[in-house]
């Protein structure tokens, strides 16, 4: 595979992860007739934080893993950083999912989520100062 290969590689999988997320997001409005907000459905606002986050994170982790594949970085990096996130992005939606609590499942979601981003930041520093 190509570095841009892999970080296409990525990018699919987050599309349909969001597009999971979104189809769960779409079930319970047309369940409860809800076209637009959450309509005071707990179910459905946790729903939508759920799609909502990944949206929040994905876009910035993934043009990071674009940017190191323009850079030059090793197959290694990109394919560890990219199942990272993807993990990460899984276990947090998953663990919101269950609870809107502080479940074992989300907290190690944003800390992969937030670790991944750390090392994005200083590979992409580090190639553009030294």
């Amino acid at each position: 595979m190509t570095l841009f290969e892999i970080v296409a590689l990525y990018t699919a999988l987050n599309i349909l992860l969001l597009v999971y997320l979104s189809i769960r997001v779409i079930g319970v409005r047309k369940k409860n007739e809800i076209g637009l907000g959450d309509g005071g459905n707990e179910a459905l606002l946790q729903r939508i934080r759920v799609q909502a986050n990944f949206t929040e994170y994905a876009p910035i982790a993934l043009l990071g893993l674009l940017l190191m594949a323009s850079l030059g970085a090793t197959p290694l990096w990109l394919h560890a950083l990219g199942t990272a996130f993807t993990l990460g992005r899984v276990l947090h939606a998953f663990g919101l999912s269950k609870s809107i609590g502080a479940t074992n499942p989300r907290v190690f979601g944003m800390m992969i989520t937030f670790g991944v981003l750390i090392v994005e930041a200083g590979y992409l520093l580090f190639q553009v100062i030294i």
